[in-house]
């Protein structure tokens, strides 16, 4: 599993042409679900993402966490981040789950974050979308690729 973090002032997405999610404050995650990905690690990245710190709390450091924000966070599935472009000039992508596989996890990682009480909005699975969003910072979190360490 592949992740992006953005911390975003607020975001949204559309597809074919209507505004299917958004949120003010909180995070974007793009996310990829790869061959080998199972309900277990989808888990511990929802928790993962749900508390890490990269908030600044009152002194400007990163201590908080989207939930004690009381952010919100957009979920774009987005199989393009399990790309290999170190060879040739057109990406492999066979590092992505198929896509029955990556839609149940991503469902999976969705609704375990909304399980600890965040609000999620989501793009639409496989769709052709469009994401706005004014990013934070910027600050830019990358996750996952070898897997998540065990001290989550």
């Amino acid at each position: 599993m592949r992740l992006v973090l953005q911390r975003v002032k607020e975001a949204y997405v559309s597809a074919e042409g209507e505004r299917v999610g958004s949120i003010g404050p909180g995070l974007v995650v793009f996310l990829c679900v790869e061959k080998g990905d199972d309900e277990a690690i989808t888990e511990r990245y929802a928790s993962k993402v749900v508390d890490l710190r990269i908030f600044a709390d009152d002194q400007g450091k990163m201590n908080r966490s989207v939930r004690e924000l009381g952010g919100g966070i957009l979920v774009i599935s987005q199989f393009t981040l399990a790309a290999d472009a170190e060879k040739g000039r057109r990406p492999s992508f066979v590092r992505a789950a198929a896509p029955d596989v990556a839609d149940r996890l991503y469902r999976h990682f969705v609704n375990k974050v909304r399980e600890q009480g965040i609000h999620v909005a989501t793009g639409v699975f496989q769709a052709y979308m469009q994401v706005g969003l004014i990013n934070d910072g910027p600050v830019t979190i990358l996750l996952g690729g070898k897997g998540l360490p065990e001290d989550t």
